[in-house]
């Protein structure tokens, strides 16, 4: 094994036992708000990236009669960004490892201007699913490193980190609805002018705020692959796999079930999902940190998986009101607030991997999850017709996300924080013998 796929020392450092539980239960030290200028510039820089995400959800319906596309043609949105996004994250590390962060972070945006404003300038609904996937290469480079980086340079430990990057990915959703069902009340091409105008902003704000005079250390190209073999992240990244289908279906296919119930207009598809992120976001700074000092991580997501797969069975049982799937859209963004803070924690906290390497490798298996569920989901009530199954199936991928974590949670003693010289041992051979 080399020092390239390891962390510096190459194995965990002293007291590593102690910092986890620490972590694991919201500690970390310090004040999450009193941080460096450039963590601030990175969390802006996240948080109109994740717009990205949710801005489209609102004007999806506007899309399809506009360009005369079916429902499972316009998901296709979702599906070739997040693939795209998915698959080129496994690389990311490789490339930021090589020429920086900074200059990785500042590719990545660069390359979402330019084809957030190609898919405004396009004509059919085959153009846009196109830029989206040139989008979702920019997104790759850019989340992935923007997670590395910021638990690098947050004051206050990783746990503070991670709570302030999933804080952002909750204001990004948030607000991405919002000024999605803002500027698509006037035309659907607003949305994806905007972002293109607000990541320049972003851009300028990681230029000038961004600092950094680390010398980048070489990982191999096969190093998020590999870091897949530690049982630690492979249970993490395959339990966020089937995690990420089950928050796609209610982000990406709930404003098609809303439509044949007269909720179809952009600003009020706004309204309701930014309802859904702003609670998410909620949770996810306060939530997840109130739980994970009471309980294990492993035990905050064996309960809250199976409370936010209650909501959807409950969307499929009601999908004929329009009311009660408002308010269990709502209602699942407080459980998905909790869920995205504490399955990162655990991914980033569960092997002492580098953490660009990690983050790829978490990232990447978590986005391709994320690009199956929307095509899947407007298929399915295809099928059937029926708006109803779409949800019964995220109940579905739910159930088998809590039976991942719940068998694997012997590799999980480090990200709760509990020293197992064992299980550490054992990951250093693994790692060891895929170098």
């Amino acid at each position: 094994m080399t020092a390239v796929d390891r962390a510096p020392e190459g194995r965990a450092p002293e007291g590593a036992g102690s910092a986890a539980k620490a972590t694991a239960h919201g500690g970390g030290g310090g004040s999450l708000l009193k941080q460096p200028l450039a963590v601030w510039a990175i969390a802006f820089a996240a948080t109109v990236s994740f717009m990205g995400i949710g801005l489209v959800d609102p004007i999806l319906p506007a899309i399809a009669e506009a360009t005369h596309a079916t429902p499972t043609q316009t998901s296709l949105l979702f599906t070739t960004y997040l693939l795209v996004t998915g698959f080129a994250m496994f690389f990311t590390s490789w490339v930021s490892s090589r020429i920086g962060a900074r200059k990785t972070l500042l590719i990545g945006l660069a390359v979402i201007v330019v084809f957030a404003a190609l898919a405004g300038s396009s004509a059919t609904v085959w153009q846009i699913i196109g830029f989206r996937a040139g989008w979702g290469l920019g997104n790759a480079l850019f989340i992935s490193t923007a997670l590395a980086s910021i638990v690098g340079a947050a004051a206050g430990g990783a746990a503070n980190a991670i709570i302030l990057y999933e804080a952002a990915l909750g204001v990004g959703l948030a607000v991405g609805p919002l000024v999605g069902g803002l500027l698509g009340n006037v035309s659907w091409r607003g949305p994806f002018f905007g972002t293109a105008v607000l990541m320049a902003v972003a851009f300028v704000a990681i230029a000038t705020m961004l600092r950094t005079k680390d010398k980048p250390q070489p990982t191999r190209l096969s190093a998020p692959f590999r870091g897949l073999a530690v049982p630690g992240l492979r249970v993490m990244a395959i339990a966020a796999l089937f995690y990420n289908m089950g928050f796609f279906v209610l982000l990406a296919y709930a404003p098609f079930a809303l439509q044949p119930l007269g909720v179809s207009d952009a600003l009020t598809l706004g309204y309701v999902f930014f309802g859904w992120g702003f609670a998410l976001a909620i949770t996810s700074v306060f939530g997840a940190p109130l739980l994970t000092r009471r309980l294990r991580r492993s035990v905050v997501l064996r309960i809250v998986i199976p409370l936010y797969a209650v909501v959807l069975l409950l969307a499929g049982i009601l999908h004929t009101s329009a009311t009660a799937l408002i308010v269990l859209i709502v209602v699942g963004g407080l459980f998905l607030g909790i869920l995205n803070t504490v399955l990162t924690e655990c991914s980033m906290e569960a092997t002492d991997l580098p953490r660009g390497v990690a983050s790829s490798a978490y990232s990447g298996v978590r986005f391709v999850g994320g690009a199956i569920a929307p095509p899947l989901a407007s298929w399915l009530a295809d099928v059937t017709g029926t708006t109803a199954t779409p949800f019964f199936f995220g109940v579905l991928v739910l159930v088998v996300s809590t039976l991942v974590i719940t068998f694997g949670r012997k590799h999980l003693a480090r990200a709760d924080g509990i020293e197992e010289d064992r299980e550490q041992e054992g990951e250093e051979i693994i790692v060891g013998a895929i170098d």
